[in-house]
C-alpha cells in the first residue's frame, strides 16, 4: 500500500467562491439525465429527446435523435444574438510586434470562405483532411472550416516529422492536407512545407489535393507528385463568405487526433460533433470558468487536445475572446509572456507545469516587473503541478489574494478535464482535485478491489460520458481493448484520500510524457529502428523535476555497424529526422543486448530500474 501526504491546503476566499461559476462538484447518479440537461448549451437543429444509448456498450453513443453542427454553436449563435463584433480571436507573433484580430463576424466570413474553398474541390461530408500549420489563425480558420462542411479534421502537430505525419495521414486516410510553408520558433524558420514534401513523396496515395499556406509570398507553390496543389489564401479570396453548414448527426465524426499508446502505430481518437460540443461547453463555462468578453489565454498548440477544446472549440462555443501566441515560451525574452499577459489584459490562463517551472527558473522579477493585476485564475494540465510551482505561481502571477491556481487532469481520449480544483474550491498541495461533474472514477487494485483512501491504483472511467472518445479510427478492437469489467482503463495510476482528491501518480504502460506530450515508447522504438545501424532499441522515460519526464534509450547496434562517437548526439538528430523535435533525447547508450523475457519482450522496466539506480529487488515496483 502506498500512501500519499499531502504538505497543505488552501481555500479560497469568500469573493472567490461566491463568483466561482461552478459551485456544486457531487457527481450524478444519472449521468444519462445529467448529460442531457447540458445539452441545451449549445445549438442544435433538432433538439435531442435521449441522452446514453448503451446498447453496444461500449460502443455508446449520446443524443442519437439530435442533430447540429458544432460551428453553429461557436460561430452562427453568436451572431445572431447581436455580438459579431465582439472579437473572438487574437494571434500574437512570437516578439509581438505583430499582432492580428478578428471578430465573430469576421471569424464566419473566414470560415465561410475556407469551407467553400474546400467544397470546390469536392471535399464534403466525412472526408478527411489533415491539418499541418503552426499556430496561426489560418489553422484554426481550418479546422472551422473542415467542421463546416462535415468532414473530418485530423490536426498533426506542426513539429513532427515526416515519417510520424506520413502514418497518420495514411492512417486517416486523408482526402486533402493543408500545409503552411514554415513556423516560427526562437526566431528561426521551421520548414514544414520540406517534411510536408519528404511526407508525401512515398505512399499517402488518398491525398488527391493540397492547400499550401505561403506565408512567404514570394516562394513558389511546390510540385506535390500528381496531387492538385493550391495557393490557400487564394483559394479561400475567390470564394463566397457565406457556407451554409451541413446538418449532421450527433455521432458524426467532428475530428481525429493522434495520440501515443502501447504499439508503435499512433491511435486516431475518434471524437463526434454532439457528445463533444456538450461537454466541452460544459465544462469551459464551470471548471475554465471565463465569462464572455473576458481575455483568456492558452499557451498549449492546436497539435494537441488542450489546442481543440481550450483554444478552438471551448473558448468560440462560450463566446470568450481567445489570445494566442507562436513561439517559444521564453523567446525573445525570459518575460515575453507577462508582457502578452499585460498588454492584453488577460483574466485567465490556461497553461502547463512545464511551462511555469519553466518561468520560475528565471526568477520573480520578470513577473513582479509587469503589471498582471488583470488575471484571477490559471490552469495547468499536461502533468502533475508540484505544490512549490503552485505556491510560486499564486504568489507571482496571481498575487495571492487576488487570484488562484487550478490543476485538472483529462486526456486526448477523454476532450476536457475530469479532475479538477475549481476556483471556488480549496487546492490540496500535491492532489490534482475532484472529480467533476458527470465523471465517474475508480481507483482499482492489481486483484479488481477497489483500492481504500490513501492507496495507489489503476485509474478507471466507470461511466460514460458524452464527450469521451467513440472509438480508434480504423481499430474498434483496440478500441474496445481499453475497456475492461472496470470501465475506461486510463492508464494512469491513481490515489484517492479520504475527502475524494485524486493524485495521479504516472502511467501504468509504455508511455512517455514530456513536458505535457504524450508519447508512446514503441514509437520512438520504431523509429531508431529506422536507421540502418540499429539492431534492436528501447525508450523509457525517466522522472525529471522540469519536464516530468525525459527521454532516454539503448539501442543494440547491427553486426560491424560503426559505433557513433556521441551516441546522444547521433541518435538525438536521427530522432528530431524522423520523429520531431518533442523527441527529445535526454541519453543514449550502446547497449550489448536489451533485458528481455522468456518469449522475447524487452522489460524496459529492468532498464528505468538500472538507469534510476535501484536495487533488483525494486525493480518489481516500477512496472509503469
Amino acid at each position: 500500500m502506498e500512501v500519499v501526504s499531502l504538505t497543505a491546503s488552501t481555500d479560497p476566499d469568500a469573493a472567490r467562491k461566491r463568483d466561482a461559476l461552478l459551485r456544486d462538484i457531487a457527481a450524478s447518479a444519472d449521468p444519462s439525465s445529467f448529460w442531457l440537461g447540458r445539452a441545451s448549451e449549445v445549438a442544435w437543429q433538432r433538439v435531442p429527446t435521449r441522452g446514453l444509448d448503451a446498447a453496444d456498450a461500449p460502443t455508446y453513443r449520446w443524443f442519437a435523435d439530435g442533430t447540429l453542427n458544432i460551428t453553429e454553436s461557436a460561430l452562427d449563435r453568436h451572431i445572431a444574438q447581436g455580438n459579431g463584433e465582439r472579437i473572438a480571436l487574437v494571434w500574437l507573433s512570437e516578439d509581438l510586434t505583430e499582432r492580428r484580430e478578428c471578430t465573430y463576424a469576421a471569424l464566419l466570413a473566414m470560415v465561410g470562405q475556407a469551407a467553400n474553398a474546400l467544397r470546390a474541390r469536392g471535399i464534403g461530408v466525412g472526408d478527411r483532411v489533415v491539418i499541418y500549420m503552426p499556430l496561426v489563425l489560418e489553422a484554426m480558420v481550418a479546422m472551422l472550416a473542415c467542421a463546416r462542411i462535415g468532414a473530418v479534421h485530423s490536426v498533426v502537430y506542426a513539429g513532427l516529422g515526416a515519417s510520424a505525419l506520413r502514418s497518420r495521414i495514411e492512417d486517416a486516410g486523408a482526402r486533402a492536407v493543408i500545409i503552411a510553408d514554415y513556423g516560427m520558433r526562437r526566431g528561426g524558420r521551421t520548414d514544414l512545407l520540406a517534411i510536408g514534401r519528404e511526407a508525401l513523396a512515398e505512399g499517402c496515395a488518398t491525398v488527391t489535393d493540397a492547400f499550401v499556406l505561403r506565408r512567404d509570398r514570394n516562394a513558389a507553390l511546390p510540385s506535390l507528385g500528381a496531387r492538385t496543389v493550391l495557393d490557400y489564401a487564394d483559394a479561400c479570396a475567390t470564394q463566397a463568405h457565406e457556407a451554409p453548414f451541413a446538418i449532421v448527426e450527433a455521432e458524426h465524426p467532428l475530428f481525429l487526433l493522434y495520440t501515443s499508446g502501447t504499439t508503435g502505430k499512433p491511435k486516431g481518437v475518434v471524437h463526434v460533433h454532439g457528445g463533444y460540443a456538450v461537454g466541452v461547453a460544459y465544462h469551459m463555462r464551470t471548471f475554465v470558468d471565463v465569462r464572455p468578453g473576458e481575455r483568456y489565454f492558452a499557451t498549449s498548440d492546436i497539435g494537441w487536445i488542450v489546442g481543440h477544446s481550450c483554444m478552438v472549440y471551448g473558448p468560440l462555443m462560450r463566446g470568450l475572446t481567445t489570445v494566442f501566441r507562436e513561439g517559444g515560451l521564453d523567446h525573445p525574452s525570459p518575460g515575453v509572456l507577462y508582457d502578452a499577459i499585460a498588454r492584453e489584459r488577460i483574466g485567465a490562463l490556461f497553461t502547463a507545469p512545464t511551462a511555469l517551472r519553466f518561468l520560475m527558473k528565471y526568477g520573480n522579477e520578470q513577473a513582479r516587473a509587469r503589471d498582471l493585476s488583470s488575471l484571477r485564475w490559471v490552469m495547468c494540465a499536461g502533468e502533475p503541478l508540484n505544490p512549490e510551482v503552485y505556491t510560486w505561481a499564486r504568489r507571482e502571477l496571481c498575487g495571492d489574494t487576488r487570484g488562484n491556481v487550478g490543476d485538472n487532469w483529462w486526456q486526448t481520449e477523454a476532450a476536457a478535464p475530469c479532475v479538477g480544483t475549481p476556483p471556488g474550491f480549496a487546492a490540496k498541495l500535491g492532489t490534482v482535485g475532484l472529480a467533476l461533474p458527470g465523471v465517474h472514477l475508480r481507483i482499482v487494485r492489481p486483484d479488481g478491489t477497489n483500492a481504500d483512501a490513501g492507496e495507489a491504483g489503476a485509474l478507471y472511467v466507470t461511466a460514460p460520458f458524452p464527450h469521451l472518445f467513440r472509438t480508434v479510427w480504423g481499430d474498434d478492437e483496440r478500441f474496445r481493448a481499453s475497456w475492461d469489467e472496470h470501465g475506461y482503463r486510463t492508464g494512469d495510476a491513481g490515489i484517492r484520500d479520504e475527502d475524494g482528491y485524486v493524485t495521479i501518480l504516472g502511467r501504468t504502460d509504455d508511455v512517455i510524457q514530456i513536458a505535457g506530450h504524450r508519447i508512446g515508447s514503441a514509437e520512438i522504438e520504431n523509429a531508431l529502428l529506422e536507421h540502418p545501424h540499429v539492431a534492436e532499441a528501447a525508450a523509457i522515460g525517466i522522472p525529471d523535476p522540469l519536464k516530468g519526464e525525459i527521454l532516454v534509450c539503448f539501442v543494440t547496434l547491427r553486426v560491424g555497424a560503426p559505433v557513433p562517437d556521441d551516441a546522444t548526439a547521433h541518435f538525438g538528430k536521427h530522432l528530431r529526422a524522423t520523429f520531431g523535435p518533442i523527441a527529445v533525447l535526454a541519453k543514449a547508450t550502446i547497449a550489448a543486448a536489451l533485458p528481455k523475457t522468456r518469449s522475447g519482450k524487452i522489460m524496459r522496466r529492468v532498464l528505468r530500474a538500472r538507469e534510476l539506480g535501484l536495487d533488483e529487488g525494486d525493480i518489481s515496483t516500477l512496472d509503469a
